[in-house]
């Protein structure tokens, strides 16, 4: 019996790592053919927002006003010049239109809306229309991202919810507070907006006309913005501390990647708290985060959720189910080559599974193809 015995826990050990070797997770290469030469001597500055349309096109916001000087001032094509803040590129990464922001834009034109002082979040919605964001201030203006701004595919201006300097906090229905990322979900016509560098919250609009429709904090409370902004593992803070980023599944489950409390939440699409999980628990609480936006896997059942990892610089996958890591998934670091990042900022995914990086430092934009799961 004692023999036995010791067989079996033999047999235990033996299978453990057997087992564990076992859960597939997916892989990606990074895919060199996507990042082209753009036409004008055009080039980004700080990616702050990548999506997909419903063509398969890829849409990118950045900031041309932060870039390198250049020598030549104004910028000439011989020398390169910052894009417009907008840029949109095919399913092979061709350029295809840029329009936007006070280097590209009339002075007639930008009298009709608040441009943000500083871009962050884009989302094409089912009509073709292009809402972009903002989480800037300008010190001597008095200007502050308050708002949102609707457009039309080549630039028109349809619409702009929140004025700039009004916000009253995170309880306000009628302006934003340096919002970072807005997501549009097709099957109500409504767009979810990670609004979150100031404000606490997820908030709800009608998509047709940007009137309120719900918002809510962590946990699905009310957004409190009294509450402490401590950064704490134990005992888990309360309320959100920087919403960055969100994304919704086929199935209507909302993550939200709350960059600088290292953590995801997910909920309902009214609003009701499902579950919760800290990302990269072993790093401190310090600096940019370890969530600063997620981005779910091209499979039927999208069996992953990516998070973009500010703090190592990485992209590290959770079981969407059980919002645990893989950490055999984990891949990129620091540096300036292609699959590596210098100030990874956002994330998002085309419906073929394929993963794009938008990198705040020095304005790359990369795609990392999907190769399949290894186990």
């Amino acid at each position: 019996m004692k023999k036995f015995s010791l067989l079996l826990v033999l047999s235990s050990f033996a299978l453990a790592p057997l087992a564990a070797a076992q859960t597939a997770y997916p892989v990606f290469k990074v895919d060199l053919s996507f990042n082209k030469q753009m036409p004008h001597g055009y080039f980004l500055g700080q990616v702050a927002g990548i999506t997909e349309d419903s063509h398969g096109n890829i849409w990118v916001i950045h900031r041309p006003r932060r870039v390198v000087p250049q020598l030549d001032e104004p910028p000439k094509e011989a020398s390169g010049v910052p894009a417009p803040s907008v840029v949109e590129y095919d399913a092979k990464g061709n350029f295809v239109r840029a329009w936007g922001g006070p280097f590209a834009m009339s002075k007639d034109e930008l009298a009709k809306f608040d441009w943000p002082e500083s871009e962050h979040g884009i989302a094409v919605d089912n009509k073709d229309n292009v809402w972009i964001c903002g989480n800037g201030q300008d010190r001597k203006t008095g200007k502050n991202d308050n708002q949102c701004l609707k457009f039309t595919v080549d630039g028109k201006f349809i619409m702009q919810v929140g004025k700039s300097g009004a916000s009253k906090g995170s309880l306000d229905t009628a302006n934003f507070n340096h919002p970072a990322q807005p997501v549009y979900w097709a099957p109500t016509n409504e767009l979810f907006v990670a609004d979150g560098y100031v404000n606490r919250r997820v908030i709800v609009l009608d998509a047709d006309t940007g009137k309120f429709k719900r918002m809510w904090g962590a946990y699905g409370k009310q957004p409190d913005d009294a509450a402490s902004k401590a950064r704490t593992y134990d005992p888990a803070p309360a309320q959100f501390n920087l919403v960055h980023g969100l994304t919704i599944s086929k199935d209507g489950i909302v993550y939200v990647a709350d960059r600088n409390d290292n953590r995801v939440q997910s909920f309902t699409l009214d609003g009701k708290f499902l579950k919760e999980a800290f990302v990269a628990k072993e790093i401190p609480m310090e600096g940019f985060g370890t969530v600063n936006s997620v981005a779910l896997s091209g499979d039927k059942d999208q069996r992953f959720l990516y998070v973009c990892e500010g703090h190592n610089q990485a992209i590290r996958v959770l079981d969407r189910k059980t919002l645990t890591e893989i950490p055999a998934a984990t891949f990129g670091h620091v540096g300036a080559y292609p699959g590596m990042f210098l100030g990874l900022h956002i994330i998002a995914t085309d419906h073929k599974g394929n993963l794009y990086t938008g990198d705040g430092r020095d304005g790359r934009v990369e795609r990392f193809l999907f190769t399949g799961l290894k186990q």
